[in-house]
């Protein structure tokens, strides 16, 4: 049987090779744009990446959310700066005080740069689009035009600890986030069942994903700030009933803070509102009780608003990586130097702390002695 070669310029071939790249997700539609000219040229179109976009992140099928990234670049360019995560080459080696001053021993002035540049970032600038995912099913999406309570540039916001509470905002897409059994969740048969083989905090630690996109509507620019998956997590936290989720990422702070770095802590905080209390296991449910965003300096102390505008528009141009690994090395090494400073401060604060004590005493012995003669 003779086979018949498609020309590659006949409309037919090309509709061919279109429904081909439409069934693709975004990886692989990018990987098909490299194997031959035609995929190249048929992956270009924006309807595709809109559809990749839609499916990863479905906030961005929202009339209003389309028209800003049609304005920032399209939906091309948009799935290449975010389905990347951020990777920061610049962590700075284990430091000591003398490397890492306290904040007040330097001035702000020192650090901020150039008035200009400080006024030219504004609070409104800034869209968060957040998609929250459990075993590939959207669970909660939220969009916020601008940064909630920031008063203007002489406002208390940039003089106070930054922090974006996302269920603060519910808005018209409010409402409880439940996760139950009907969403995969599996059923515990008690909180002492589950206190032993931690079988529900391995499923939400494996299962729940997260992407927290930034907007900057004025320098056109777009990153994913949330780790996709957990960093790290803690049960039972602060009670037997919560569970709490650590994504983030680390973000470059040169000339804004004295450490070089700032870390992006986005935390979650599950709830258990219903469990079983027979050995067969009974019905669970979680009810997400916290979804929030601040920045930390390597002290682990809180980033006033000012300084976290300036460190928000650095991390849209910071570097990204496709592999997960290598962002989660980067937060591991970034968490390694973080706990030596700390270590660090704590000897010192000790050595202090006993010097003083010292010196207290000979005082006290001095003027004991005094008052005796």
């Amino acid at each position: 049987m003779a086979t018949t070669k498609i020309d590659s310029s006949s409309p037919l071939s090309c509709d061919l090779l279109y429904d081909i790249l439409r069934r693709l997700d975004g990886p692989s539609l990018a990987k098909a744009a490299c194997t031959c000219a035609d995929f190249s040229s048929i992956s270009k179109d924006e309807i595709l990446w809109e559809r990749s976009c839609h499916s990863l992140w479905p906030s961005t099928d929202r009339n209003d959310v389309r028209t800003l990234i049609s304005s920032i670049g399209g939906f091309r360019r948009f799935y290449a700066d975010c389905f990347p995560l951020i990777v920061n080459e610049d962590i700075p080696a284990v430091q000591t005080e003398d490397d890492l001053p306290y904040p007040e021993e330097w001035a702000e002035a020192d650090y901020y740069g150039d008035i200009d540049e400080i006024e030219s970032v504004s609070p409104s600038d800034f869209i968060s689009i957040v998609d929250l995912r459990y075993k590939e099913k959207t669970v909660y999406s939220k969009v916020i035009w601008g940064i909630p309570d920031s008063d203007g540039y002489n406002g208390w916001f940039h003089n106070c600890p930054f922090r974006i509470d996302l269920l603060s905002y519910s808005g018209e897409d409010g409402g409880e986030v439940l996760l139950s059994g009907d969403d995969g969740l599996p059923p515990i048969a008690s909180l002492e069942r589950e206190r032993k083989d931690g079988r529900l905090w391995r499923d939400l630690y494996e299962g729940i994903k997260l992407s927290w996109i930034v907007v900057n509507s004025k320098l056109k620019q777009a990153a994913n700030l949330a780790s996709w998956s957990p960093v790290g997590g803690q049960r039972h936290w602060p009670a037997d009933t919560n569970f709490l989720l650590r994504f983030g990422s680390i973000l470059p702070a040169r000339d804004i803070l004295p450490c070089q770095v700032a870390e992006c802590i986005i935390l979650m905080k599950f709830s258990i509102t219903d469990t079983g209390n027979g050995e067969g296991g009974m019905a669970t449910a979680v009810r997400l009780t916290e979804l929030s965003m601040q920045l930390e300096d390597m002290a682990g102390a809180h980033v006033n608003g000012r300084s976290s505008l300036l460190v928000l528009k650095e991390a849209l141009s910071c570097r990204r990586s496709r592999n997960y690994s290598e962002v989660l090395e980067n937060c591991h090494l970034y968490l390694k130097v973080q706990n030596d400073f700390k270590e660090e401060k704590i000897r010192n604060e000790s050595w202090f702390d006993r010097l003083y004590i010292i010196s207290s005493v000979a005082v006290v012995s001095a003027f004991c002695y005094c008052y005796i003669l």
